[in-house]
């Protein structure tokens, strides 16, 4: 009997597409099975007024091992 799912965390760094990232989970054996955005924001301060924007975003996929 399997003892469990051997879990990960593969993030797409910033050189490469969403599709190099997968194909790089692909290639450790891996199989994706949720994705999960996160946005990161930049402090920008204005008329001595802090405010917050969007400056991209963070996109991570949780996998597990492929049998």
């Amino acid at each position: 009997m399997s003892k469990g799912k051997k879990k990960a965390i593969f993030e797409v760094q910033d050189n490469e597409t969403i599709d190099m990232c997968l194909d790089r989970m692909n290639k450790a054996g891996f199989f994706p099975i949720k994705r999960t955005e996160k946005p990161i924001f930049q402090e920008i301060e204005k008329d001595g007024e802090i405010t917050y924007e969007p400056a991209g975003r963070k996109i991570i996929f949780e996998a597990v091992a492929v049998d």
